[in-house]
């Protein structure tokens, strides 16, 4: 059993008019895949979603936005409730949505108000072996292409786009960082062979190449 106890009840619900304040995530990791003929292993983005109580459908953790919550503490709150995960939230959101239950077996909104939801990404760094919904939710490891596929709504495949240009962008600083290093270890080689005081310092770092493909599925996906 989980020691995790999970929230019940909207007396702490936030709400904006009508509208039920929702905070979620998309959590994400970088998983090895073959290795190549260098002998470095390819690292491939998967996201996490889960299943749908009642339903068969997948989505992305999220719930109810509380009082005595920040938005980001709710966001990683759901991921550990619904999907048993904890890790590292990007703070700065990946948009906010607007939607309205299109079943009367929606745990989220009622048929009478509509949900406004924050969503975030969120780098998964450990798996519970047990957490509060796992009698109710199964969860699964997808690539980006599958997600989309499987993504019932459009408010979800609106966050996975951009969930991918925010990825883009931390490929580009990652690229950014490993140029630094390597240029910091030839200078440190050049170094050593002047001084024994100076030292050799080196960092070999490899990065997946499908985000680029995985942006040409999502033009195609929204028809670009």
């Amino acid at each position: 059993m989980s020691s995790v106890l999970k929230r019940t009840g909207r007396q702490r619900q936030r709400y904006e008019g009508n509208m039920r304040l929702v905070s979620g995530c998309i959590p994400y990791r970088w998983r090895k895949d073959n290795t190549d003929q260098m002998g470095e292993a390819e690292e491939i983005l998967e996201v996490l979603m889960v299943s749908s109580p009642k339903r068969d459908d997948l989505v992305f953790p999220k719930g109810g936005w509380e009082d005595d919550e920040t938005v980001l503490e709710a966001a990683c709150r759901e991921a550990l409730e619904e999907a048993g995960v904890k890790g590292i939230l990007r703070e700065i959101p990946l948009g906010k949505w607007e939607f309205r239950s299109k079943s009367s077996q929606d745990d989220l909104c009622g048929m009478e108000e509509g949900c406004r939801g924050y969503m975030f990404a969120l780098e998964v760094t450990e798996e519970l072996e047990t957490w509060p919904e796992q009698k109710n939710r199964a969860r699964q490891w997808l690539c980006v292409k599958e997600a989309f596929r499987l993504s019932r709504y459009d408010w979800m495949c609106n966050a996975l786009e951009e969930f991918m240009r925010v990825m883009e962008e931390v490929e580009e600083e990652r690229k950014l960082e490993t140029q630094d290093k390597n240029v910091e270890a030839e200078d440190v080689s050049e170094c050593q062979s002047k001084s024994p005081k100076c030292y050799k310092r080196s960092s070999t770092m490899q990065y997946h190449g499908m985000l680029q493909h995985a942006s040409q599925e999502i033009a195609i996906h929204f028809g670009y």
